[in-house]
């Protein structure tokens, strides 16, 4: 994957994402859940990617924002309860891609504002819960 065509599709949700997470209460942060298919080392490129987009955006993971990881460790059996635990939780919004990942996320959020990248064949999701 290329890394500039990824921070492209960050870019087009973190447009979006800050009019939700601006409604916040003050002095909470917002939260983004960030869904990967793999594992932390398997995706720590784009993961370092997403981080860095998110910095010139003057989103600073622990200053501005909080980003949750979960990880279904190539196990898509996993999603659905990952996606209604940042449901429970009530993050902002929900970083995933690949399909059963995506359909988890949108099943477990009432309400779904959603843009997309495609990216060398893999779609990125992000979804506003």
């Amino acid at each position: 994957m290329r890394r500039r065509d990824f921070i492209k599709g960050i870019a087009g949700a973190a447009a979006a994402w800050p009019l939700a997470a601006r409604a916040q209460q003050p002095g909470k942060l917002p939260v983004i859940g960030y869904m990967g298919q793999g594992t932390p080392a398997a995706e720590a490129k784009r993961v370092a990617a997403f981080v860095e987009r998110l910095r010139e955006l003057s989103w600073i993971e622990g200053r501005t924002v909080v980003i949750e990881y979960r990880w279904t460790d190539g196990r898509s059996d996993l999603a659905a309860d990952i996606a209604a635990e940042f449901a429970r939780r009530k993050v902002d919004i929900i970083i995933t891609s690949g399909t059963p990942l995506i359909v988890a996320a949108k099943q477990a959020t009432a309400h779904v504002f959603e843009t997309g990248e495609q990216i060398e064949r893999c779609s990125y999701f992000f979804i506003v819960s």
